[in-house]
């Protein structure tokens, strides 16, 4: 089965062109950059370079997986929506994968492992895992207030900060993406993870200028 993985829930803009055959997956090519700010103008660029590189065309694709956070709004919407349309264009499934699940089931960890990365805000996005099976989380706190007792290693873009021995990844890879996904099910609603409450609010009811 070939797979395109997509995430852009971190700082890194990541696609890439994933063999999964006897449930490990094999990738055939892959671009990752890290820039946050350059989600919309990298994705696809990265994509097509990938399929390019790996001798396919869209046409072969036969399911989509993509990152839904948490992460922060702007780039999370550019990944889904890529997703979606290329799900529309290919008449294939879209998958929806928790970027920290796809970090633990990249990280080849055996027993606890957190998984942690930047939220921005001097806070990070954490799950607790025991093997590539979360177990508590996703989460969004100070890197001081993670629970770490019981765990010895941890892996993402904030791994050090939560005061653990880090192993990688740092960022969810096409494999971890894939790996993370369960291919043979029904796909659930790309429903992105934010797990804050969004900055704007709808206003309120306008005080009268007019005084009795």
């Amino acid at each position: 089965m070939l797979v395109i993985a997509l995430d852009t829930s971190t700082p890194a803009v990541t696609a890439g062109l994933v063999a999964f055959d006897d449930d490990r997956p094999r990738v055939l090519a892959e671009r990752v950059t890290i820039n946050p700010r350059a989600h919309g103008e990298l994705l696809m660029p990265h994509l097509v370079d990938v399929m390019e590189e790996a001798g396919r065309g869209f046409a072969d694709v036969e399911a989509i997986v993509a990152g839904i956070g948490p992460g922060p709004f702007t780039g999370l919407r550019v990944g889904l929506a890529t997703a979606a349309a290329l799900g529309q264009a290919c008449d294939v499934a879209v998958h929806p994968v928790c970027g920290l699940d796809a970090i633990a089931a990249a990280a080849g960890v055996s027993g606890p492992l957190l998984v942690a990365t930047d939220a921005r805000r001097k806070e990070a996005y954490w799950a607790a895992y025991d093997g590539a099976t979360r177990v508590d989380g996703p989460h969004v706190a100070r890197p001081a207030d993670v629970p770490v007792d019981g765990y010895r290693v941890a892996a993402g873009e904030l791994a050090d900060a939560v005061g653990l021995d880090a192993v990688e990844p740092r960022f969810p890879t096409p494999a971890g993406l894939v790996s993370a996904a369960d291919l043979d099910a029904e796909p659930g609603p790309l429903v992105p993870l934010y797990l804050r409450r969004p900055d704007a609010e709808e206003p309120g009811k306008r005080k009268s200028v007019l005084t009795r």
